[in-house]
């Protein structure tokens, strides 16, 4: 059986010729001996089992043929915890853990003297938004939303395994949570918008295994903003917070959208380190 540092290279190889990311070979190896990376380096020149290297060759093949490492392992990393991950859920990204920290650090300003702060996460999916939130602020009371059964299934999965008190609904954006006359002082949500041409154009990692559903937002990208929007004052309180994660390009329209519908807000666009659109952010005031 090879060492560690041969199967790393063989991987690195493998993958390099078939156009994946080079260092997927080494979160499959993680997975399936089970170590910290601190680990597997001081372990370079361990023979792996027959097993493990049977295993993982599937898996590094499986990738080289466009299959996401998180749903090989069934698993991501968000803001520092384990979700799991397959099929019927979107793959958590870092860019979402920027749009968790930016409700967090309003919600703190804006709510301080508050006991209890009802947050309403929109499309869940596996539910890293709400799930993070409950965690990192436990005056937070957290209902999630998504249309997709089999998705609300892995985010409740989550929900449970983290410890983390949210309320779950299947439907449609914020119909479960205006049927069930709730009322929410921060609406959170990361909506598909990619529009449907650009669908084709992602990467085969992304368009062939990440759920349709998760990713296309309509002909603009902006239909599911559109019909946010369109349902939020029968939800919001004031004060509250909006909180949206975007696509690059898609700043304006989305910020147009809620002055529109909430001409006294404050609304804020944020940008990543490459200067891309990522964020917008609504400040409802008294």
């Amino acid at each position: 059986m090879p060492k560690v540092f041969e199967a790393l290279k063989w991987a690195s190889s493998f993958l390099k010729q078939a156009g994946r990311d080079e260092n997927a070979g080494e979160l499959l190896l993680l997975h399936h001996m089970k170590k910290s990376r601190a680990s597997l380096l001081a372990d370079l020149r361990m023979d792996i089992d027959k097993q493990v290297w049977e295993i993982f060759q599937q898996d590094v093949q499986k990738h080289a043929q466009g299959m996401p490492v998180q749903y090989i392992i069934g698993c991501e990393q968000f803001c520092g915890r384990p979700f799991k991950v397959n099929e019927h859920v979107l793959i958590p990204r870092p860019e979402t853990e920027e749009l968790v920290h930016g409700v967090l650090l309003r919600s703190e300003r804006l709510f301080s003297e508050r006991e209890q702060i009802d947050v309403v996460d929109i499309g869940t999916g596996s539910g890293a938004i709400a799930v993070t939130l409950a965690l990192e602020n436990t005056k937070m009371r957290v209902s999630a939303t998504d249309i997709s059964e089999k998705a609300l299934a892995v985010a409740k999965e989550n929900s449970e395994k983290l410890c983390a008190n949210v309320h779950f609904y299947q439907g449609d954006l914020l119909k479960p949570i205006i049927n069930a006359k709730q009322k929410a002082d921060v609406v959170v949500s990361n909506p598909p918008y990619i529009p449907d041409e650009e669908i084709m154009e992602l990467s085969t990692v992304v368009k062939d295994w990440e759920p349709t559903l998760a990713l296309s937002g309509g002909a603009d990208g902006l239909l599911y903003y559109r019909k946010i929007v369109e349902q939020l004052p029968d939800v919001i309180r004031y004060p509250g917070l909006i909180a949206f994660e975007i696509g690059h390009g898609q700043g304006k329209d989305v910020k147009s959208m809620l002055e529109n519908r909430f001409p006294k807000a404050e609304v804020q666009i944020e940008y990543d380190m490459n200067g891309k659109e990522r964020k917008v952010f609504a400040v409802l005031s008294l």
